[in-house]
């Protein structure tokens, strides 16, 4: 299926600074520093409870009580209203049609929804014969492209993603990481993941967080080596092999997912 760009806000870039942020008192960030480029993938890869899903929530404005940290944005306005997310787990309303699901933000805000739009990224998605079902008549893929026009929906410049991909068969992963790589383009996303071949294939800059307290180090990508990546591509093998060594390699983390 061919599915063309949809429309994207400007791109903006983030820098989010934990000064000191504690869960269930472990100290999971101290003075630890994220640099999310603007219009751009970032992959966060990281053993079980480090706190990569912390991050998202940090960035979503969820923090737990007495966090000290900062968002910084390009454009030096607030980050407020200007996110999307989108979860493992699809959060379908099993009683609602796969397009009041995707419209449903608009109506929580009080605000019509633009139906033509929503239409018009069912058709992307590859959904649009499917609007009117509900979502237990639908695939383990088909939700999750629902979930994704959802998302789009939102029209936010920066999209969170928390290992969104990870309950699907490994055809219809490879399918919807390419197509989530074309209809968020130039948008400023961040994705966790367990998978470091979904972050070699996706990531424009691919981040490892170790800890506690958790610290970032960047892994190098080879020069004009532009995503997504083909998954038969030698290159992702080698680089893949790398990376899991690095994971393997890290201490035993906290108990914080």
């Amino acid at each position: 299926m061919t599915v063309a760009s949809v429309a994207s806000p400007p791109p903006l870039g983030l820098t989010l600074t934990a000064r000191h942020v504690t869960y269930d008192g472990i100290t999971l960030f101290r003075d630890l520093t994220l640099d999310l480029p603007a219009g751009h993938w970032t992959c966060l890869l990281g053993i079980s409870g480090v706190g990569k899903s912390s991050l998202l929530r940090l960035l979503a404005d969820l923090a737990p009580a007495g966090s000290d940290y900062h968002v910084q944005t390009s454009d030096n306005r607030p980050l407020t209203d200007r996110v999307a997310y989108m979860a493992q787990q699809d959060l379908l309303l099993p009683w609602l049609s796969v397009l009041d699901n995707i419209t449903l933000g608009a109506r929580l805000r009080r605000q019509p929804a633009d139906t033509a739009r929503a239409a018009s990224l069912l058709e992307q998605v590859g959904l649009a014969d499917f609007r009117h079902r509900r979502p237990d008549q639908l695939s383990g893929g088909q939700r999750q492209r629902a979930a994704l026009a959802r998302t789009l929906m939102e029209d936010r410049p920066v999209v969170l993603m928390d290992e969104p991909f990870s309950a699907l068969d490994p055809v219809t992963r490879l399918q919807m990481q390419d197509l989530a790589a074309t209809l968020l383009d130039r948008r400023t996303v961040l994705l966790v993941t367990h998978d470091p071949l979904e972050a070699l294939r996706l990531g424009e800059q691919v981040l490892v967080l170790t800890g506690p307290p958790a610290s970032l180090t960047s892994h190098p990508l080879p020069a004009d080596w532009p995503a997504p990546r083909a998954v038969d591509d030698p290159r992702l093998t080698n680089q893949q092999g790398a990376l899991l060594a690095r994971l393997v390699h890290q201490r035993p983390a906290g108990a914080v997912s």
